[in-house]
């Protein structure tokens, strides 16, 4: 099967590349590396260097003719799209027509989509079903939406086979130390350099925190289940930032000192998403617990200071035989 990831030198779209290919899949990968790595790319993997938003984006699809394609390039930072709206729509707005047309035209069989709770907004309630009504509270989350319903309507009118996967708060190796939804890398970087841990509100938020393992399982069943559906990925359990702090102190060995500060505007309180029909639907249920995510995400932290000398090496050793102009 040919598949093409954008994204796929980011923290998510990485593991997911490197699942693909363990199964013998041809991938190819979208990406402008301005947040993805390309340490992080598969050596067997098709490497683009290239824009979504652009004419040769396109027309990369349109010659690959891949069989599905996974759309999780993103500007997926809810601080920067409360500064920066435009560019925030441009990507994922934009971006994902540019793709969804070319994938139209290349006839793709699947196009699945990585979406997220921050649709939802500020919704007071203990846990979130997908029939729930969406108000984002950030433009992130809006632009998400809108994203959304561009999908939709491209399957009305053109007949554009989708999945639509709404993510929990994604965490695990490979995870940028920045913005809200990096939350757990940011404490462990601050753990791994000698800092205190600043804590914005008062901590006692909650989210549903879901392991990058289990997001990317979800995503392969996609690939056969699931069409035409919009589905919540998720643990369907809620933890607070102060519990996150217990297990990293408790992992550590050392109790973190912690700093309070001001909420962040588009920050929501409370967001936990039910999984009853990504069970039902794709025939998919997450396996990690929070201790053991976070214990598999502390030992990649620990060992990526020795190791990112010795990858940086190697990757650029062989990065024109990845990257296709």
């Amino acid at each position: 099967m040919k598949i093409i990831v954008s994204g796929g030198a980011g923290f998510i779209g990485s593991h997911l590349v490197d699942e693909l290919i363990s199964k013998g899949m041809d991938v190819h990968i979208l990406d402008n590396l301005v947040t993805g790595q390309i340490e992080y790319v598969n050596p067997q993997a098709h490497m683009y260097v290239v824009d979504i938003c652009s004419e040769e984006a396109r027309k990369i699809i349109m010659e690959v003719r891949p069989d599905a394609v996974f759309h999780l390039a993103a500007q997926a930072d809810v601080g920067k799209s409360v500064q920066y709206p435009k560019h925030d729509a441009d990507i994922n707005i934009i971006g994902t027509i540019n793709i969804l047309e070319a994938c139209h035209k290349a006839k793709v069989k699947k196009f699945i989509f990585a979406s997220t709770s921050a649709v939802y907004g500020n919704l007071n309630k203990e846990i979130l079903s997908e029939d729930e009504v969406t108000i984002p509270a950030s433009y992130y989350g809006l632009s998400k939406l809108t994203a959304e319903s561009y999908i939709r309507l491209f399957y009305e009118l053109y007949r554009q086979p989708y999945t639509i996967l709404r993510y929990a708060n994604v965490y695990g190796p490979r995870q940028k130390p920045k913005g809200e939804g990096g939350v757990v890398s940011v404490f462990f970087d601050r753990i791994k350099n000698g800092g205190n841990i600043n804590v914005h509100g008062d901590g006692k938020q909650t989210r549903d925190f879901i392991y990058v393992k289990d997001i990317i399982s979800a995503n392969l069943a996609a690939l056969t289940y699931g069409s035409q559906e919009t589905i919540q990925i998720s643990t369907s359990q809620k933890t607070s930032i102060n519990e996150i702090l217990s297990f990293i102190t408790d992992i550590h060995g050392i109790k973190v000192v912690r700093d309070f500060s001001a909420p962040r505007e588009g920050d929501i309180k409370h967001s936990c998403l039910c999984n009853k029909k990504a069970q039902h639907h794709l025939k998919w249920k997450p396996i990690y617990s929070i201790e053991d995510g976070l214990k598999e995400t502390y030992a990649f932290h620990i060992a990526s200071e020795s190791n990112t000398n010795k990858e940086k090496i190697y990757n650029k050793s062989i990065i024109r035989n990845r990257v296709d102009n």
